[in-house]
Parts: structure tokens; sequence; C-alpha cells
């Protein structure tokens, strides 16, 4: 009998990039969308594997980054891959390097750096075709002649040059690592080459690095050294992995470094960018760099410092002003199919538990929210639109003007931006900003950004209150959020000279050339984004609802334990008049639920800022999901109803009195409230994904905390301060 044949080792082979180089789209076509989506352990940085098709060769998607400098988890992980020191992680047979052929310079940075790791290594050149439709050419034999490693060319959007890239992988994965392909290095200053030859040596005897790999890792070491480098970061990074004997040598030519020079990591850098530009210049000797494109020529008005903030506002109002006019007319549809179930449930269901769950549990709760479902899913679109388009970079070079004054990065627009989505995205968008200040800022007031779960709560007040006039409805709208927003900058600014003191880093931020949205890639993540609305809905909105339900319909009223105040309420209404009697008695119900009773209680608390027991109810329900306020106020306003409509509610809330005869709902109270909800952090999955990527509930009950005082104050003012000047 015949021994079976030895298993051939599965080989794997990394794929790294910049941001926006094509790296995830090479890695799609490369496996076929096959990939298997994890993250790596101890970490929220995703991680991507899948099989390269028809071979025995496994694709490693790192993460996107710029550099492998240890200034965030994405390019620590990156790194601590590409130099096998990942526990349960071998180090990759090889790497595919993908660069934006039309930004080669830049792109060139973390290339080199990667190569210096002395893995065999090939270069995708992804986006020629743009590189060509610009009018220039690069000889990619004398840009493989000046990096030592083979260059291919490649466009990921129409497929050329991946079957070429594919028998590349396959042939250098098999390619014994001993073999890798001859490093090119640039000049240093021989303070700086002497010191990397001794921290080298030491991460060889500590077998930290491979002899193939000891320069490059060594000066990836230094430059950790003698910077300031994320204490929790460093604790991953190379740093923390040398002997005790080792790092006392280690330190002692660092500090040499350091002595020399008062900033060694820019020298480095700037030796670097030297040596890669002689690269490209060699490599692409036609390019003429002085000829504007058509992205230059819109860029010297959209990113112009007054004309560029101007269209930017234009935008913005614009986006709003949407919201209420193309929703209108699907709004009306909901409407009426939420009618038409909530009749059809009255008379198919008899009168009853059963019935009034159904009726005013589930249709009007929750119907009372997926109504606004439209108008959330046009601003996603906006946002998408805008986000492929390639404006959405811009506004954040537009805005890191004004944020670096108030201590933020240009950088946090984007998780600023996302968090008018939802702050959870916006919040694990900071992931990309590199200094942990900087990142823990943009975190703690990514909630200020009025997200589209606040967007139903103001709706039904401002159509409650400032009805009649779009504009106005619109301009209501656009205070909101711009009060979100500049107090977000204060609270930034305040964190950034007090307990996250440090001066922002320089922002840097490629911006990808203008081009028309793909269709089918804007409608698929506006359908995904406003999925998690509806799933909301669906889930939590719905549990709430039911429970709001329960509380309001037990206990049930008994006319014979009413108080003498209640009785003579009741008796005052003529016996003909059904309608009115049913109101009262669906008022008084309501009012000695136990619902009621919680309302009651903490209605002290909430009156000076124009509340009653029942929009206290709806606040605190709004804790789980502020959006469950709406529902929440489609139940205890109009229990009862069987054409529950956000129409109908409006109307209730308009109608509404203070036991003394007092409107409710008037535009100063919604006012009021929609201050409250401005601020106040009514999120548990927010505080829950800030624990996670704060690493305990320290700064998540900070941020509830602060934000709640201010929701509480702010509100308090307002009523106050507006009810003294007469417009109660």
């Amino acid at each position: 009998m015949s021994a079976a044949p030895p298993r051939t080792r599965v080989r794997r082979v990394a794929v790294a990039g910049n941001p926006n180089s094509g790296k995830t789209s090479i890695f799609n076509k490369l496996t076929g969308l096959r990939a298997k989506v994890a993250n790596y352990t101890g970490v929220t940085v995703e991680k991507r594997e899948g099989r390269l098709a028809d071979s025995d060769v496994s694709l490693v998607d790192l993460p996107g980054t710029y550099s492998l400098s240890a200034r965030s988890p994405e390019e620590v992980i990156a790194r601590n891959v590409l130099l096998g020191l990942i526990d349960d992680e071998p180090r990759p047979d090889a790497v595919v390097i993908v660069v934006d052929a039309s930004n080669l310079e830049r792109n060139l940075y973390l290339a080199t750096q990667i190569i210096e790791l002395g893995l065999p290594t090939i270069i995708a050149c992804n986006m020629m075709d743009v590189v060509r439709r610009r009018g220039h050419s690069i000889d990619l034999d004398r840009l493989a002649e000046k990096l030592g490693v083979p260059v291919l060319a490649t466009v990921a959007r129409t497929g050329d040059g991946i079957a070429e890239l594919r028998n590349a992988i396959i042939a250098t994965a098999e390619r014994p690592a001993e073999q890798a392909f001859t490093q090119r290095t640039f000049p240093l200053p021989d303070v700086i080459e002497s010191a990397v030859e001794r921290i080298a040596e030491r991460l060889v005897a500590d077998d930290v690095a491979t002899c193939e790999s000891a320069r490059g890792a060594a000066l990836l070491w230094l430059m950790d050294r003698t910077s300031d480098v994320d204490p929790a970061v460093r604790s991953a990074s190379l740093l923390s992995r040398l002997s005790a004997e080792s790092s006392m040598i280690a330190e002692t030519a660092a500090r040499q470094v350091s002595d020399a020079f008062e900033d060694p990591t820019r020298v480095v850098i700037e030796a670097r960018y030297d040596w890669i530009g002689d690269v490209v210049c060699y490599a692409s000797p036609t390019t003429d760099c002085a000829r504007r494109t058509r992205t230059d020529r819109i860029d010297a008005i959209l990113t112009h410092r007054l004309w560029g903030m101007l269209v930017f506002a234009g935008v913005m109002f614009s986006l709003f002003l949407a919201i209420f006019m193309l929703a209108d007319p699907l709004m009306g549809l909901i409407e009426s199919a939420q009618s038409a179930t909530a009749d059809a449930i009255t008379h198919v269901i008899p009168e009853g538990p059963l019935q009034s769950l159904l009726a005013d549990g589930v249709v009007a709760g929750v119907g009372s929210v997926v109504i606004f479902f439209p108008q959330i899913c046009i601003l996603f679109l906006l946002l998408t639109l805008l986000e492929d388009s390639g404006y959405i970079a811009r506004a954040a070079f537009l805005m890191d003007r004004l944020m670096s004054r108030v201590g933020l990065h240009g950088r946090s627009f984007i998780p600023l931006l996302s968090s008018y989505a939802c702050a959870i995205p916006g919040i694990l968008a900071a992931r990309t900003i590199e200094h942990p200040r900087d990142r823990l800022t943009t975190i703690l007031v990514a909630p200020l950004m009025s997200c589209s779960a606040r967007l139903p709560v103001y709706l039904i007040i401002i159509g409650a209150v400032f009805g009649g006039s779009v504009w106005m409805q619109t301009g209501v709208l656009f205070g909101m959020y711009a009060i979100g927003t500049l107090t977000a900058f204060v609270i930034a600014l305040i964190l950034k000279r007090s307990l996250l003191k440090g001066p922002p880093p320089a922002f840097i931020m490629e911006l990808p050339p203008y081009h028309f949205p793909q269709v089918r890639t804007v409608l698929r993540t506006t359908w995904d984004r406003s999925k998690l609305f509806l799933m909301g809905a669906g889930t939590t909105i719905f549990s709430v609802c039911v429970v709001i339900w329960a509380l309001s319909y037990f206990p049930r009223l008994d006319v014979n334990t009413l108080s003498p105040a209640e009785s003579a309420q009741l008796d005052s209404i003529p016996a003909n008049d059904n309608a009115a009697r049913d109101h009262t008695m669906q008022s008084l119900q309501l009012r000695n639920s136990a619902i009621g009773h919680i309302g009651r209680f903490i209605e002290p608390v909430i009156e000076p800022l124009g509340y009653d027991w029942r929009m206290g109810i709806g606040i605190l329900t709004s804790f789980l999901a502020r959006e469950v306020f709406v529902g929440t106020m489609g139940i205890t306003f109009a229990l009862g109803e069987t054409d529950e409509t956000s129409d109908a509610l409006r109307e209730r809330l308009q109608t509404a009195e203070w036991p003394d005869g007092r409107k409710l709902v008037t535009p100063l109270s919604g006012l009021s409230l929609m201050i409250f909800y401005v601020f106040a952090c009514q999120c548990i999955s927010t505080l829950a994904v800030v624990r996670k990527e704060t690493g305990g509930w320290k700064w998540p009950a900070f941020m509830f905390a602060y934000m709640t005082i201010i929701a509480y104050v702010g509100a308090l003012a307002v009523f106050q301060v507006g009810r003294a000047m007469g417009y109660a």
C-alpha cells in the first residue's frame, strides 16, 4: 500500500497598501469575494483572509495604512503581521503592495518601508488608466530596477492585469525566503545609519527579526523610540520585544541619535521622500507636474478659503432641505398604510388587550418611527453620493482650518460627519486618527453630532410647533444640527486644553480625484446604512413599544376607585358626547397606569424644562434608543386611537394641556425638548462601543455624565429664559 503524498503547505501572501489605492478591490478580484472577515485577537481591527482562486495560496488583506509607524492599531497590526510577531499568525511568504499609480510618490513611502522588511515582494501599480488619462506614463521596468522588486500594471475597476498578478503571486509565494529580491536602501546620516546597524544586530540576536528584515525593523524601532508613540500602541510594537541587554544597547543608540538631531523622525522621513522623488523622476521622466487637471480646476473653487466654505454651507443646507421636500410623498404612503393596518386590526380582532396591543402598541408605536424611514434613507443617500464623488475629502480639508483651532485633527471630520448618520460608525472611524489624545477627543464629542436617531424627534416637534413654512422647518432643523456641531467643537477645545491637553498633529489626507458615483455602490451603501435604522425599529423599538403599551394598559382603570376630582371630571361630560367621554377615560387610564405613576414621580425634576410626566416617560424610554421617543409619544398621547399617524400625533401634541389649561407643547417647550435631545447621550449602544474602543467604563461614564448635565442645563436655560422674556 503506497503512502499518501505529502500535503502541500498553504502559502500566505499579505496584500498591503494605502487607503483608496484599490487594495481591497484587487483583493476581492483575486479571491472572488470568498474572504472570511473577523477581527485580530485583542483589537477591533478587521482581518480579511481568502484563498487565491484555483491555488493553494491564502491572501491576507492587511489594514490600509499610509506607513508602518506605530501610531495607530492598524499600523501596528500591518507591521507585526509582516514581521511575524502576531501569535498564531505565521509570517507571510510574500507580500503584494498595491500602489495608486496616479499618486506614486506618496504611495511609495509605505511600499519602501515594506520592501525593507525583506519579504519577496510584488508591486501592483494600480489605476494605470488614470495615469494614461492624465497624459502621463510610468516606465514599470525602470521603477522595478530602482525598487529591486517586480512591478505590474493593474486596473482593479476593469480587471486588467489581475491574471498576470495572480500568476506572479503564485510564483513569488513559492520562492524561498532567502531568495528575496535585492533591497534598495536610501542614504541616511552616519549617526542614524550606525544606530540602525546596532539595533538591527540586537533584533536578530533576540529573534525579533530575521537578517533580511533586520534593517527595516531597526529603522522602525528607532522612529518609534525617537517620536511620541501612543503608550497603549507601544506595548504591541517593537519597543517591548527586546531583552534587557538588547534594550540597553538600543536605547543608547537611540539617545545618540536624539542628541544629534532635534527631530530624528523628520530627518528619516525627508531622506526617504528625497530618494523616492528621484525614483519617480527616473521612472516617469515625462510627467508634467504643472499640468492642471479637471480636479485641480474644481478644487480651486471647492477648497478655496472663502468660496469653498460658502459651497460647503450651501451643500449642507440643501441636504437638509431635500430631507423635507423629497420624502413627503413617501411619508404619505406610509401614513396611509399605517392607518389601513390599524383599521383592519380593529375590525378583525375583538376589543380587548390583544387589539390594543397590536393597534396601539405595535402599529402606533413602531409605525410612528417607521414613517421617518424615507427621510433617513434620503439623508444616507445624499451623504453617500458626496462621499463617493470625492467631495467629503475636500470638506475635511476645509474643516481642518476650523478644527485645528479647537484642537481637533482634520481627520476628525470624517468620524464626526459619519456620526450624523450614527455615532457608532463615527466612533469606530476614529481609529484612523493617529494620536490617542486626538482619537479620544473625537470619540467623546462624536455623540454630540445629531445622528439619524434624533431626526424623528426633531421632525415630530418641528411639525407640531413650527408647521406651515417648509423654510421655517428647514431652518430650525439646520439650527439643531448646527448647535450640536458647534457644541462639539467647544467641548473638544475644553478637553484639549484640560484633560487631553496636547497640540494637534499636522493634517495629511489624500484628496482623491472627482468622479461620478457608481449607482450600484451608492444604492447598496445607502440600503446597508438605512437597514440598521429599520432593524432598530423592528427589534429594540418594537420591544420598548410593547413594554410601554403594557405599562400604559395595566392596571386597568376601575371607575369605582377614581378620586373625587377625577369622578367630577368624568361626570361633567354630557352623556351623549361619547367621543369626549372616551378621550377622558383614556386620559384617566393613562394617568393611573404603571407608566403614569413613573412619569408623575419624575415630573418635579423635568417640569422646570417645560415637560410633563408624559414627555418624561418618552425621555426615559429613549435612553435605550432616541428614536423610541416618537413611538412612546404615539402611545402615551394617543392611547386607543385606531388610525394613529404622525399627523394625528402632531395634532395631539398641539392640543395637549397642563392641568391648569396651559398648552403643553409650545414653540418654547418644543425648542427646550430639542435642545435636550441635541446634547443628551441617550443611546446604550453608543456607550457600549465607547467602552470597547477605550478599554473600560471610565470614559463612557464621563461622556454620559457631561452630556446629560449639558442637556439638562441647556434645556433649563432655554425654557426659563424664554419664559422670563414672555415667550411661554
